[in-house]
């Protein structure tokens, strides 16, 4: 029974009704074309038909054929439509523009049966276009090309926003052909080739292929479900790029809260350091509590240095060198800094260090702990502003004390030694113990810096200081005053980076006699100058015949008049350089030649000059005693005079 055919039709009455049956049972059975054109050869043989009939039935035929052309393509038709709607569901259900790219170039591939379907995206900035994903490709250098604007197929689907499609685009001369596109095309072994653009509105952002490794002529229909595919692709593209922006702008946004709430959370943390820190200063806490508390929120080890580098205090760490590099880093940048294992933060007031702290045991600071290390030494700078705030006030009292008690003792403030001791005792400070004076000089613009750092000393050792006729002077218990002054000396300079003279006198006991070792202390001072011993620290003890004479505050004047008086005198009278060319001649070991050099006169006239001291002093005046009771004479008129330096003297 023929397909379709209900078991109790009426049979055909002619082969022509038959023929035509058979067709129609054909078409709904949806048999092959094959099978369709070779009904008109079946009716001759086995239906008899005439030449007349036959021609009727190829007739029937070809309205069959025909009939079975727009049933397929109606199919094909309906195929691609239930395609591109799945195409655009899936498109839809994407987010990621790179899984977007794939599925669009895949689905282009399968829907038109091709060998090749590549994508590409255009760059505004180097106004090309640009391979973004194929399928189906095998040519590295394919995937890499770039098309400029107008260049190939795809460079002129790109600038006039219009499909095209070549059946084999190695020959075909209506493009224009580069070197870079066409190696890459005959890499790939492309022939047939459509473009069709991706289109936003008015804008062309991409174009989408599909190609063939044989020559191909792409029907209209073709390029139709290409431009559908594209539109679809064209609008998923654009989501998922907005939504990767969006996605970007809320991670950034997100990294932004984040930050802030970091930030925000790092303050809050410092704020409270701070207050926290302040609370302590205020109600009056140390050094060593400060450190400790900074230690205990950092968790590490804490030491806190003036600006000579004197250890303040230090909690949880071995004693710790500040570095000079690091605190001057620090000074610069304004910020804590790491070097050798160590944290270094300086200690300012504005621009004026007032010491460092260190920070040890951490190897690394997040940004918040950075910014409370840093909180932590604001608060130590108040800290030490306060003590020395308090170091002032009492170094004031301590200096007005001192002034009293080197006054004149004929002086109303010098009266009462009672007064002056009770006054002393309440500053901590015993008079009947052994104390030595040391004047202190350096550099004229450095005196108040050498004032303020003896003061930080005579702190430490239980004495007074203050400032007297422009050097500083203190009274420190001592019963070595030599000692003591080479020491004070060495140490001072080493701090304010210039000599410092020292000199001492004592040790004395009572209100009452430290306005003579004042006195004693000052001559010392202006012993080691006349002596050039400049930067250098003594006492009378130290000085020899000089110290002698000082200390036992000889009558100095009567003593030279008697060694030099008649040569002092001839000078006087007559203007000459008697005493100048003596100083000469001792300063230069007793040679004539070196003395005229030193004068600046003939040979001649030093040994004249000589022979005249001959005749004043005596013929024995270089004898090895006389000559040391002469230039000692000669030392102690230059001091008795105050001149900084030799040769001078003389009329």
């Amino acid at each position: 029974m023929t397909a379709g055919r209900r078991a109790d039709a009426r049979p055909p009455s002619s082969p022509t009704e038959a023929a035509a049956r058979r067709m129609l049972d054909l078409l709904a059975a949806d048999a092959p074309a094959q099978e369709l054109a070779a009904q008109p050869a079946r009716s001759r043989a086995v239906d008899g038909a005439t030449p007349a009939d036959v021609e009727w039935i190829e007739e029937t035929t070809e309205v069959a054929l025909s009939v079975r052309r727009v049933l397929d393509q109606y199919r094909r038709r309906e195929a691609e439509l239930v395609a591109l709607f799945d195409t655009a569901g899936d498109l839809a259900g994407l987010r990621d523009l790179d899984a977007v790219l794939r599925a669009i170039v895949r689905r282009a591939r399968t829907l038109l049966g091709s060998d090749v379907a590549y994508l590409t995206l255009n760059d505004p900035v180097a106004q090309d276009t640009f391979m973004r994903v194929t399928e189906g490709s095998v040519s590295a250098a394919f995937q890499q090309l770039r098309l400029g604007m107008g260049e190939g197929l795809g460079g002129l689907v790109a600038q006039t926003a219009r499909p095209y499609a070549s059946t084999d685009y190695r020959t075909d001369r209506r493009y224009r052909h580069t070197g870079t596109i066409d190696d890459g095309v005959a890499e790939e072994g492309l022939r047939g080739i459509l473009g069709v653009p991706l289109r936003l509105g008015e804008e062309i952002i991409g174009v989408l292929f599909a190609a063939d490794r044989t020559p191909r002529e792409f029907t209209p229909d073709a390029i139709a479900l290409l431009g559908s595919l594209a539109d679809h692709a064209a609008v998923a593209i654009d989501s998922a790029r907005r939504l990767e922006e969006t996605r970007t702008a809320l991670a950034r946004l997100e990294a932004a809260n984040a930050t802030a709430r970091a930030h925000s959370e790092a303050l809050h943390q410092a704020s409270d350091a701070h207050d926290r820190l302040s609370k302590l200063v205020l109600r009056g806490a140390g050094t060593d509590e400060v450190a400790a508390e900074i230690a205990a929120l950092l968790g590490g080890g804490v030491a806190v240095h003036d600006t000579d580098g004197t250890e303040l205090a230090r909690v949880g760490t071995e004693p710790v060198t500040p570095s000079t590099v690091s605190h001057d880093a620090s000074h610069g940048e304004g910020r804590a800094v790491h070097a050798h294992g160590v944290w270094t933060c300086a200690v300012l007031a504005g621009a004026e260090p007032l010491g460092s702290i260190v920070l040890t045991g951490r190897a690394d600071l997040s940004e918040a702990d950075r910014r409370l290390f840093e909180r932590a030494a604001l608060v130590t700078a108040m800290l030490l502003l306060i003590r020395r705030s308090v170091a002032e006030t009492e170094d004031r009292v301590r200096g007005e004390l001192l002034d009293d008690l080197l006054a004149d003792p004929s002086s109303s403030a010098h009266r009462d030694g009672r007064s002056l001791a009770l006054r002393a005792r309440r500053l901590g400070v015993d008079l009947t113990r052994p104390h030595a004076i040391a004047v202190l000089d350096s550099e004229p613009a450095l005196r108040p810096r050498l004032a303020a750092e003896a003061a930080r000393v005579v702190r430490g050792l239980g004495g007074l200081a203050g400032t007297r006729h422009g050097h500083s002077v203190l009274l420190v218990p001592c019963e070595r005053p030599g000692a003591f002054a080479r020491e004070l000396a060495a140490d001072l300079a080493r701090i304010i980076g210039v000599p410092v003279t020292v000199g001492a006198a004592g040790p004395g006991t009572g209100p009452e006699q430290l306005a003579a070792l004042h006195a004693e202390a000052l001559r010392c001072l202006s012993a080691l100058h006349a002596l050039d011993r400049t930067g250098d620290g003594a006492d009378s003890a130290d000085l020899g015949f000089v110290g002698v004479l000082l200390g036992d505050r000889a009558d100095v004047g009567s003593y030279v008049g008697r060694v030099l008086g008649p040569v002092l005198a001839y000078d006087a009278e007559r203007g000459t350089e008697l005493v100048r060319t003596l100083h000469a001649y001792y300063d230069h070991g007793a040679s004539l030649s070196r003395a005229k050099d030193a004068l600046h006169v003939h040979v001649n006239t030093v040994v004249q000059r000589l022979d005249r001291v001959a005749q004043l002093l005596g013929p024995d005046w270089n004898a090895p005693a006389s000559a040391l009771e002469v230039h000692l004479a000669l030392r102690l008129h230059q001091l008795s005079r105050g001149a900084p330096g030799r040769g001078t003297e003389g009329g």
